[in-house]
């Protein structure tokens, strides 16, 4: 059976993605259908962008599901892994989603005199993507740091960088219907600069996560002082932990008193493995050694 922060974790990505899936299709029609209608360019762009969340949500429904079941002969660790790489390939599409903005922009900066003056429904519906995609931004983000979820907190920025795309959309029909039409290619540059940027940083954690980094000094010194506050425990010779998806693993090497029988030696080992794994529900598994001292 999977454990409780496993289900947890399937529970809340499974409803968050859905949410994102049903309010980004609604979205993507809505910028599309106006944006041909009334003549603007970056909305249909930004339509474009909307339904790759689409896309990228059910990556991340997919990646979760996979990443959730329980271990078996082939995968004795789980598949905690697999949502690390669904996370590297949100920040593919991320990455391509920004240059591609960035290269419409220069484009229209080139062509600037075939740049038309969008209907005033183009700049509601921007305005309305703005707020749909922050509050779509807040409830992931939050959702991932509740659940530690790598591609979530992807898939949160995902959500930003399609708000920012819409301010920049806003901005151009903005100046387009005051008379300044290249405003909107000047906004999607920058835009595009932002959108790579998150785009790195979702590949950068995705790679610790399947490279086994530590989880940190902070972490390791906080479970160093719940180890050594096991009665029987005299010293630690040895701590490494390791993420491992959204988990971690810890490997452990304590000293006690060897002159003690091997059933009170492994008492206290299993005092500790108990001690470390319901002190931080995001360790999956704790391994203990036991050294004479």
């Amino acid at each position: 059976m999977p454990d409780e922060k496993t289900m947890e974790t399937k529970k809340v990505t499974t409803r968050v993605s859905t949410v994102s899936i049903v309010s980004n299709t609604a979205l993507s029609l809505l910028k599309l259908l106006v944006g041909l209608l009334y003549h603007s360019a970056a909305l249909v762009a930004d339509a474009v962008h909307s339904a790759s969340d689409v896309f990228g949500s059910l990556i991340v429904l997919l990646g979760v599901r996979i990443s959730t079941k329980k271990a078996d002969p082939n995968h004795p660790y789980g598949h905690e892994k697999f949502e690390a790489i669904a996370s590297i390939i949100l920040g593919n599409i991320l990455l391509v989603v920004g240059i591609l903005i960035g290269v419409s922009g220069v484009r229209s900066i080139l062509h600037s005199e075939t740049l038309t003056i969008p209907g005033r429904a183009a700049l509601i519906a921007a305005a309305v993507s703005i707020v749909v995609k922050e509050v779509l931004y807040q409830y992931t983000i939050r959702a991932a740091r509740k659940i530690n979820s790598v591609s979530l907190r992807a898939e949160a920025w995902h959500h930003r960088s399609d708000a920012l795309s819409s301010i920049g959309s806003f901005i151009g029909i903005l100046g387009a219907r005051l008379g300044v039409p290249i405003l909107d290619p000047i906004a999607s540059l920058v835009i595009c600069v932002f959108i790579v940027h998150v785009s790195v940083s979702i590949f950068r954690q995705s790679i610790d996560n399947l490279v086994d980094k530590s989880c940190g000094p902070k972490e390791t010194e906080e479970m160093v002082a719940t180890i050594v506050s096991v009665p029987g425990v005299l010293g630690i010779d040895d701590i490494k932990t390791r993420l491992f998806g959204n988990r971690i693993y810890v490997d452990i090497e304590i000293s006690a008193d060897g002159s003690q029988s091997l059933r009170d030696a492994h008492r206290i080992a299993e005092n500790v493995h108990h001690a470390i794994e319901s002190t931080y529900p995001d360790v999956k598994h704790c391994t203990v050694h036991v050294n004479p001292a």
